[in-house]
């Protein structure tokens, strides 16, 4: 296997996971140490206009992340929901950047070459403008060393911002999902 098949296997694993699969065990490598089961981070959503737009918490597991979303002030229907490069959301939520990809493919969970590791289910907000949700996301940790190999740090030298979209992601192209509605940091940049 090279070097380009064993970076798709944690996308795979995921896709997997997401269609309630049971996942391929990922190709033997070296551990890396990453946060230790139970750790957490709760983050608070705020919308363009500074409302509260609820909570996203993140609890380290074993294989991966555990992510629980608590939303509200949203509009109903489908939105796009991602994991942003960069832990900014100030002074617009342009500043989280593109979506978290360590390693380098494309957008959207149908995408031929495996999606960005920050690629995450749509969540569906009802009637009252609250949504709750919770997924898993094998690809990454909450700490650990940034690197090149999974599981990719959330905590790297940029941080990482969750990020709540207009619309729903059509998990195809990247613009699906519009505008950008609410922004919480997951990690801030780092010095």
């Amino acid at each position: 296997m090279n070097r380009t098949d064993t970076a798709l296997l944690p996308a795979l694993a995921c896709s997997a996971a997401a269609l309630g699969l049971a996942a391929a065990p990922l190709a033997a490598q070296a551990p890396v140490k990453t946060a230790a089961p139970g750790e957490r981070i709760e983050v608070q959503m705020k919308t363009a206009d500074g409302k509260d737009a609820g909570n996203v918490t993140f609890e380290q597991a074993e294989h991966g992340v555990l992510v629980i979303a608590h939303l509200k002030n949203l509009a109903r229907g489908p939105h796009g929901f991602h994991i942003h490069e960069t832990g900014r959301c100030a002074p617009d939520f342009k500043a989280a950047g593109s979506h978290y990809d360590p390693v380098g493919s494309e957008h959207g969970f149908d995408a031929a070459g495996g999606y960005h590791v920050g690629d995450l289910p749509n969540v569906h907000v009802g009637m009252d403008g609250t949504a709750t949700t919770e997924f898993f996301v094998p690809q990454v940790s909450l700490s650990g060393p940034e690197n090149d190999r999974y599981p990719y740090t959330l905590a790297d030298a940029d941080g990482s911002a969750i990020m709540v979209h207009a619309s729903g992601d059509d998990y195809v192209r990247m613009e699906s999902a519009g505008d950008r509605v609410a922004c919480g940091v997951i990690a801030a940049p780092k010095g």
